[in-house]
């Protein structure tokens, strides 16, 4: 059994479900399951996103967003079937769950709405897309991810029950069910919780629900399709001469998607790495070509230099008022003021007299600014960049900060860090 991963761009049409059919016919073996798992088509978690600003904004715009959302699909839909299909009614039905919620007024949190909302869109893509697959006679069985990825309430960014998911999705996809050549189709980014709410696994989150089926499942390997044919050392739309990686090591991909890298999500690797099953990395417009693999072997990892760019960053300075040392009573404050917030931090670096962190300008942390300013002295620089080098020489060092003023950096035998701003 292998683990197959479709993202927004590999289903953003018709004619990129048609591809989509088409490599699973090259691609799967004879007699072989396969597990698909496929995201919101096109940019429709951000158009979902927009819809669920509105409605809670009481905007005057919602009933035009969603009516574009609705015609979005059914545009594609009829491109796909012919006649009266029964993929018709199954959307419109899942639909319809919006549209409960748009009638309603808000009585609760944001994350909740988010959880119930947004997560249609990948249950309006896995529709659409298994109904297409069983047009092209393929035998396909569609899973509602609802109910075997199984959370904690946590309505974005939950936590895997791991435990009650094993069982679950073990029940749903047993490894001896009789029915080769079975297509499983379910969802990415999306769980539920024990009392039937939907609960959502972070942005970019369907890579790690790929991860979680070949955990469970002990698959062969998983697919990853993307629009680029691989893992690049760095992202080709900043930097230029950029180099694929045919070959990196878990280690150095947890690395890469720690710093930042695009490609990835950051949970995705833990779960293969633990079971030793290989990741792809490969093109869905070129499914021939080798892409990227990730396994247990670090031979490959220090032999191309990396870049990992992260721009609009605030490099925040906290010291005491009376100018005596930050020690671990003051950080501990501090950090749990990060917390409470829910601000990442990209960098950080400590002195006798200060704690410097870098991480992204949200509204948020000009808040927590704020309330720090109480207790410490708080200065900070805007719109700064975040450059991180796995696999550094000086050489690449110097070319890379040519023409730049430097605020702070950082070094280890494998990675250099470096925030700065451009000169002007």
């Amino acid at each position: 059994m292998r683990v197959f991963k479709f993202g927004g761009a590999s289903v953003k049409d018709a004619d990129s479900i048609r591809n989509l059919s088409a490599i699973l016919k090259d691609q799967k073996a004879k007699g072989e399951d396969l597990i698909v798992v496929i995201s919101a088509m096109g940019k429709m978690t951000n158009a979902l996103e927009i819809l669920l600003s509105a409605y809670l904004e009481n905007s005057d715009k919602v009933e035009a967003l969603f009516e574009t959302i609705k015609n979005f699909h059914l545009d594609i839909m009829n491109q796909l079937f012919q006649g009266d299909h029964e993929v018709f009614e199954k959307v419109s039905n899942h639909l319809v769950e919006i549209e409960w919620i748009l009638e309603e007024e808000a009585s609760r949190e944001r994350d909740y709405y988010y959880g119930q909302m947004v997560s249609i869109g990948e249950i309006l893509s896995t529709t659409i897309v298994g109904s297409f697959l069983k047009e092209e006679d393929h035998l396909v069985e569609w899973l509602d991810a609802r109910g075997l990825v199984r959370t904690e309430n946590q309505y974005r960014s939950a936590k895997v029950d791991w435990t009650a998911s094993e069982g679950l999705i073990r029940d749903q996809i047993p490894k001896d069910n009789g029915k080769k050549d079975t297509i499983y189709v379910t969802q990415g980014f999306i769980g539920g919780t024990s009392e039937n709410f939907t609960t959502t696994l972070g942005r970019e989150g369907s890579d790690f629900s790929a991860a979680i089926f070949a955990s469970v499942l002990d698959a062969e390997e998983v697919v990853i399709w993307k629009d680029v044919e691989g893992m690049y050392n760095a992202d080709p739309n900043v930097f230029p001469n950029t180099i694929k990686l045919n070959h990196i090591s878990f280690h150095e991909a947890i690395e890469l998607a720690y710093y930042g890298a695009s490609v990835i999500h950051p949970k995705t690797i833990k779960p293969l790495q633990n079971k030793s099953i290989p990741l792809y990395v490969k093109s869905f417009l070129q499914p021939d070509r080798k892409g990227t693999i990730i396994d247990n072997d670090v031979t490959s990892d220090n032999i191309i230099p990396s870049f990992i760019l992260k721009p609009a960053q605030t490099l925040v300075s906290i010291a005491a008022k009376d100018f005596s040392f930050i020690v671990e009573s003051h950080l501990k404050e501090i950090f749990n003021a990060f917390d409470d917030h829910k601000l990442t931090i990209n960098l950080m670096q400590n002195s006798a007299i200060s704690f410097s962190v870098c991480l992204d300008a949200l509204p948020e942390l000009y808040v927590l600014i704020n309330e720090l300013s109480v207790n410490y002295k708080v200065s900070f620089n805007e719109d700064l960049s975040l450059l991180t080098i796995r696999h550094y020489n000086d050489e690449v060092i110097e070319e890379l900060l040519k023409d730049k003023k430097l605020l702070l950096e950082q070094k280890t035998r494998t990675t250099a860090r470096f925030v700065f701003r451009e000169n002007t």
